[in-house]
């Protein structure tokens, strides 16, 4: 099957992470892996489904477990 890419728009819609917040945690260096598609800073973004799932997954916090 063909990787999915999304905008970071689409990443909103389905998700729930605003476009600003998206683009702050790139600012930063966090948040899911994105791939640059045209340079400088009105560049197209497009990140990979499984790039975000795999970040979903890495932020999981397993509860009640000791301390």
């Amino acid at each position: 099957m063909a990787e999915e890419f999304l905008t970071p728009r689409q990443v909103e819609g389905e998700y729930g992470f605003r476009v600003q917040t998206l683009a702050q945690w790139r600012w930063m260096g966090l948040g899911p892996e994105y791939i640059k598609q045209t340079p400088g800073r009105g560049g197209r973004i497009k990140y990979r489904r499984s790039a975000i799932e795999a970040w979903l997954l890495a932020q999981t916090v397993q509860t009640g477990g000791a301390a």
